[in-house]
């Protein structure tokens, strides 16, 4: 992979992790903004909301550390490589999902493994 093209994912991928840093602190400046409740249905009501909001951002969670090792990656000459056949990943592939580590070939029998054995795939969907 050229510099240029390296320098593209680098930027894409620390953008997606400003975007998702400043959700995460959008949402704890907004849970503690919150007044307590006295009615229970309001109270009920937010507390749904926030262990919706809790979901999403255990989910960014989990793509920040995916950001975080693609950047890594990058740092050490291994983006754009398949992590188990050493083949390249590709562009299109990278552009889909900017952290992915493994190539189409490799992601697919993981996820066939998965669904076969409960084995657990090394990149999420």
């Amino acid at each position: 992979m050229s510099l240029p093209q390296l320098e593209f994912f680098r930027a894409r991928l620390e953008d997606e992790r400003k975007r998702l840093l400043e959700c995460a602190r959008r949402t704890l400046e907004q849970m503690q903004e919150v007044a307590t409740e006295p009615d229970f249905n309001d109270r009920a009501s937010r507390e749904e909301k926030f262990l919706l909001e809790f979901r999403v951002r255990d989910r960014e969670r989990n793509l920040l550390r995916k950001i975080e090792q693609a950047l890594q990656r990058i740092e050490d000459g291994t983006y754009g490589w398949c992590q188990e056949t050493g083949d390249p990943i590709g562009i299109p592939r990278l552009l889909a999902r900017p952290t992915a580590n493994l190539c189409i070939e490799a992601q697919e029998r993981h996820e066939l493994l998965e669904r076969t054995h409960g084995a657990v795939a090394l990149e999420e969907p």
